[in-house]
């Protein structure tokens, strides 16, 4: 029996094993059994003969089990027929029935191949997704039968076509699927639009648009332009969701889509070209245009349009942007919004000339003289915005058709450009815009001969007000210099560029070094006349060489910096052979035998080229450290000439960088002086600014020799200390062969600027526990100094000074935070910060009480005492508050610290230091809202609940003392009142991310003592002149008057606050007539502002439901009672109309 026999009796039901066997030998690269060759040799009735079998054995698997139920029966156990084998079958019948299409010729009869088909298509939509690769299989099965035109075509086409549609969007990768979808995009000629059946396929292909596989793609973007041909009404649909989606798209997939649409615009014609032109082309010109700047989608509708006019110069889109322009454009540069006129002006430049091509050149030439005098006219515009889009469009239009135009023309233009713009006083925007778009004009080269003589009357706007137009005129000269179209210094001229640097900011400055650098650090010359240039530019300017050379290294390599430094060295070791005949300090190698730089005999330069030095150092620190060959050969070659130099320079302004760049050395490449730093710091004045001992301790530090200064201090401060008697100070005098009086104040001051300055403080904190442990019970000890000082009646004029304690105090918190921060674990200077918290409450709250006079001057005694323990108090609450601030509090200390605030409130004369509770009370407020990513969320919360309960009870505490302090003193009360402004606008502002129950209660206390406090005053009117409604914040009683400003600065915190009023009114707690009248006068003042309209009319409508209860009362009341009805009503009106 032949191959051929065999299969087609192995195609039935009975011998269904057989069949599954030569499809395997078929799919088995190494078997030579091929089903194609075998159905290719089949004589017409054995093929059809073939397809029957096969549809009889594909319906009789399929009977036994649906595509359905595969899931189902792969979970059973009972005797079932296995989906593996159906679907083995299934795979198979399909195999034949794809090489039968190949194989098939005109004329055929393939009726039984159809039914197959069918049935194949009924599997193919109940298919699971788990079935991947037989749904591959009858994809391409139907693809085929699609392509090849046959009987069923329309239905199988359609569900191959929906399967790739849908496939594209799932798969990682599906650039083979949208491959596959534009291969079928025929598909869709045959299908109705109408029709329900579709709007599947109609969802699917919009989302097409917001795909960037789809959009990126080359087959992506001929499948979406083909969208365009399908339906007219479509094409509307498709640009209603693009325009939905624009506002998401990045400016890359944004360029993309111009793409299409210019590319469906070209392939269309009849009623799908006009629709496309009127509902999609002026659609996008017309938002372009009235669109807000501030549209996030007003950028991508200008990046669409400005892709159209990218493609003139061809005769259809310059017909097209004639007519899609003409009933938009030009009315819209003269309408009074500005808006308008100004994205107008942006598209009439960009698409300049605007023009029909099918007129003649005399007609042309007319249109275009008059669209020129348009744009002369738009940089007269009254607006600024205009005009600097008129100036940046003028510059385009110059740069693109600079030798089309008349050069009458062409000067006018820039006569009005470089002589009135570029000095328009009124606006800085369009001096910047003008200096931004002659760049654009500089890239012409036919524009560099008229420029040349035009830019030198801008070099004063060098020294512009506004820093955007300084960088914006350095710009211009960077690439005036670039494009060679003039020598910079004629435009501006060398010194005032140089003056600029020495003063400008770090973006000015940037631009003008990269313009001069050539000029000063001509690389391509010797190193000898780097260093000439560097004196010249001294001798010219010595600020500006200071900035020059701060940048230096960002337009050279590290080594071309070193070797200036090396040239100056031999410069200055030339300066000291000529005026002192030092000839001791030539190196080996000769190479000052000779004047190698010039002589330099003014001090101030050689001053200058030492901060030069030291500059160039620090620029390259970096460099030198990652290579220690040559960090070595400089370091060498400066030491051996640094103790010549403080010899040789003595004065005060060439020591200090002589100091700087011993400080860059190891401290055995200056002995000399390395040895006697620590000497000059021990007998520093102790009234000693910092600048005369912070680069000596930048050197200690450099040096790791910070355990020396440590202990230097710790002497001073301990030495200093009550604790320290006659006795120990004798003892200790033995030990030191020369005794130094000790000085607290120097030592303090050596304190702050190791740990205000981050490499000083890093090398601090790295020495080793004891020691700073010392210096912090040092520092703790001077508490018992400000206890004396309290208690005291006199001073002691050989005791310590308080000011001194005060900074040790303060210090104490400080170096406690920074030993917390560094430490790994535990909680042990937290704990230190707590007990010194219970010292404050326990030994200073005592003090700030209320100042009593007697007799014998206790008044006086009483008064130092209080200022004193407020000074205390607050100066602690101002550690604690920075320790929270940087993250370092936990829930203990911060408990610890609120009650500490508790404890000063209700203290006597507290409410002094409500500013700095204010401020304590606002980092523990903030670090104490619950993170999400906390995973232990549920106890953090309830915590963090704890925290802030007690915030708003201390909030509470707050007011209630503002307004206590504001009736028994009214003067002092507003002092205090103003000077706690600032932290009440802080900690309102933090608590807007509290929950709603703890945010309710801070404003419900904030909204009851404005209620109080205006019902107090209504009810103490006698006249009805009196009655009057609050027109701002000034009109109000005192404390309700700072509330209000302080509410009013904040539109999240007036929401709040106009929530919690109108939650107030819901609950029923204010009924009274005078309380309302109060509610309403607050509302009053808030609609003043025009601030939440919204929030405002809300409480308005809930104090009408309470008002309209007073109607009948209020008619029967005494006179009094009726005018402030009647004026609530008015009011209430008002606000209800808003």
């Amino acid at each position: 029996m032949s191959k051929r026999e065999a299969f087609l009796e192995a195609a039935c039901r009975e011998k269904v094993e057989d069949f599954l066997r030569f499809i395997a030998l078929h799919k088995n690269k190494a078997e030579p059994f091929d089903v194609k060759e075998v159905v290719e040799e089949m004589p017409r009735e054995q093929r059809e003969a073939l397809w029957g079998r096969l549809e009889s054995l594909l319906r009789e698997i399929l009977l036994e089990l649906p595509p359905d139920r595969w899931e189902e029966e792969a979970m059973q156990q009972e005797a079932a027929p296995d989906p593996k084998h159906v679907r083995a079958v299934v795979d198979g019948v399909a195999l034949v029935a794809a090489v039968s299409l190949k194989v098939l010729q005109d004329g055929n009869s393939y009726s039984a191949l159809l039914d197959i088909g069918h049935r194949l298509h009924d599997v193919l939509v109940s298919l699971p997704e788990s079935e991947a690769s037989l749904q591959l299989h009858l994809q391409e099965l139907f693809e085929a039968w699609w392509k090849m035109g046959l009987l069923g075509r329309e239905k199988f086409g359609r569900t191959a076509f929906l399967l790739s549609l849908q496939k594209s969007f799932i798969l990682k990768k599906p650039g083979a699927e949208i491959q596959r979808l534009w291969s079928l995009h025929n598909v869709l000629t045959v299908l109705d639009y109408t029709s329900e059946d579709n709007k599947q396929i109609i969802d699917l292909l919009l989302q097409c648009f917001h795909r960037p596989s789809h959009i990126r793609s080359d087959d992506g973007k001929r499948f979406l332009v083909f969208l365009f041909s399908w339906n007219v009404d479509f094409i509307r649909v498709i640009h209603g969701s693009v325009k939905n989606q624009l506002e998401f798209y990045p400016r890359t997939m944004t360029t993309h889509i111009a793409e299409i649409y210019f590319r469906a615009w070209k392939k269309a014609s009849g009623d799908f070209l006009e629709t496309i032109e009127s509902s999609c082309i002026q659609d996008f010109m017309q938002n372009a245009i009235f669109l807000l700047r501030t549209s996030p989608v007003h950028c991508k509708v200008r990046q669409i349009v400005s892709y159209f006019h990218s493609r003139k110069g061809c005769h259809r889109v310059d017909k097209m942007l004639y007519n899609l322009y003409r009933p938009i454009l030009w009315k819209s540069l003269s309408v009074p919004n500005f808006e308008v006129r100004a994205n107008a002006t942006l598209l009439f430049t960009e698409a300049f000339p605007v023009h029909d091509p099918d007129l003649s050149n005399t007609n042309v030439e007319r249109d275009i003289t008059k669209q020129l005098e348009t744009a002369m006219g738009l940089l007269d515009d009254p607006h600024p915005t205009v005009r600097s889009n008129a100036t940046l469009g003028v510059c385009k239009i110059l740069a693109k058709c600079w030798e089309l135009l008349p050069p009458a023309v062409i000067t006018d233009l820039l006569k009005k450009l470089v002589v009135e713009l570029a000095a328009d006083s009124s606006s800085s925007d369009v001096r910047c815009a003008v200096f931004k778009s002659l760049t654009i004009v500089l890239d012409n080269p036919l524009s560099h001969p008229l420029l040349e003589k035009l830019l030198p009357t801008l070099k004063y706007s060098l020294h512009d007000t506004s820093e955007r137009v300084r960088t914006a005129f350095l710009d211009l000269l960077i690439k005036v210099k670039a494009v060679r179209a003039a020598k910079f210094w004629d435009v501006c001229s060398m010194d005032h560029l140089l003056a600029r640097l020495a003063i400008d900011s770090h973006s000015a400055s940037k631009r003008i070094v990269g313009l001069l650098f050539k000029s000063f650090f001509p690389v391509n010359e010797p190193e000898r006349e780097w260093c000439c240039r560097c004196i010249i530019l001294i001798q010219m300017n010595p600020m500006a060489a200071r900035k020059f050379y701060q940048f230096a290294h960002e337009h050279t390599a590290a080594t071309n910096i070193i070797k200036l430094m090396l040239a100056i060295r031999r410069s200055l070791n030339s300066c000291i052979q000529v005026n002192h005949d030092l000839t001791d300090i030539n190196d080996s190698n000769k190479e000052n035998s000779t004047l190698e730089g010039p002589v330099l005999p003014e001090m101030a330069v050689v001053s200058s080229l030492l901060e030069v030095v030291v500059i160039l150092w620090r620029s390259v620190e970096k460099a030198l450290k990652q290579n220690q060959e040559a960090h070595k050969y400089t370091v060498t070659k400066f030491g051996n000439v640094m103790a010549k130099y403080f010899q040789a320079f003595e004065d005060q302004r060439s020591t200090v960088p002589l100091i700087q760049l011993a400080s860059f050395m190891p401290p055995t490449a200056v002995p000399t002086f390395s040895r006697g730093v620590l000497s000059r710091l021990r007998r520093m004045d102790p009234e000693a600014p910092p600048a005369q001992f912070s680069q000596l301790l930048d050197c200690i530090c450099s040096w790791g020799q910070e355990a020396d200064i440590l202990e230097l201090v710790s002497d001073w401060l301990g030495k200093s200390t009550p604790k320290q008697g006659d006795k120990a100070a004798k003892s200790r005098a033995v030990r030191i062969q020369e005794p130094v009086e000790a000085k607290p104040d120097l030592a303090l001051a050596y304190l702050e600027y190791l740990f205000s300055h981050s490499f000083t403080r890093e090398k601090v904190l790295a020495l080793d526990g004891g020691r700073l442990k010392q210096l912090l019970t040092l520092l703790g000890n001077w508490k018992s100094v400000l206890y004396d000082h309290l208690r005291s009646s006199t001073e002691d004029p050989n005791g310590p000074e308080v000011e001194t304690a005060l900074k040790a105090f303060e210090y104490h918190g400080r170096l406690s935070a920074h030993l917390q921060h560094n430490s790994t674990e535990g909680r042990d200077y937290l704990l230190s910060l707590e007990r010194v918290a219970e010292w404050v409450g326990d030994k200073v709250l005592p003090f700030l009480a209320k100042r009593r006079s007697d007799e014998d001057g206790g008044g006086e005694r009483s008064e130092k005492s209080q200022q004193l323990a407020r000074r205390i108090t607050e100066g602690f609450l101002t550690v604690c508050r920075d320790v929270v601030l940087v993250g370092l509090g936990d829930e203990t200390f911060k408990s610890q610290i609120l009650y500490l605030c508790s404890l000063i409130l209700i203290s006597e004369a507290g409410y002094m230091c409500i500013p700095a509770v204010l401020a304590l009370l606002k980092e523990v407020a903030n670090s104490s809202v619950p993170d999400d990513d906390i995973q232990d969320q549920e106890s953090h919360e309830d915590s963090s609940t704890v925290i802030l309960g007690g915030v708003a009870n201390i909030f509470q505490k707050i007011i209630e003392l503002l307004a206590s302090r504001l009736r028994k003193e009214p003067e002092e009360g507003q002092l205090l009142c103003q000077s706690a402004v600032p932290g009440l606008s802080d900690f309102l502002q933090v608590v807007q991310t509290w929950d709603a129950a703890l945010l309710s209660g801070v404003y419900s206390t904030v909204f009851a003592v404005l209620i109080v406090e205006k019902r107090h005053l209504l009810q103490k009117l006698t006249q009805t002149e009196e009655v009057f409604i609050p027109q701002s914040v000034d009109e109000m009683p005192p404390l309700s008057s700072v509330l209000l400003s302080v509410i009013l600065k904040s539109p999240s915190v007036t929401r709040s606050f106009l929530a919690e009023v109108s939650s107030s009114l819901a609950s029923g707690d204010l009924s009274s007539l005078t309380e309302l009248a109060a509610v309403l006068h607050v509302l009053a003042v808030i609609k003043q502002t025009g601030k939440c309209i919204g929030g405002t009319k809300s409480a308005a409508v809930s104090v009408q439901k309470h008002l309209e209860k007073h109607a009948v009362s209020a008619l029967g009341s005494n006179e009094l009672q009726r005018v402030i009805y009647e004026s609530s009503v008015k009011t209430l009106n008002e606000l209800l109309h808003l």
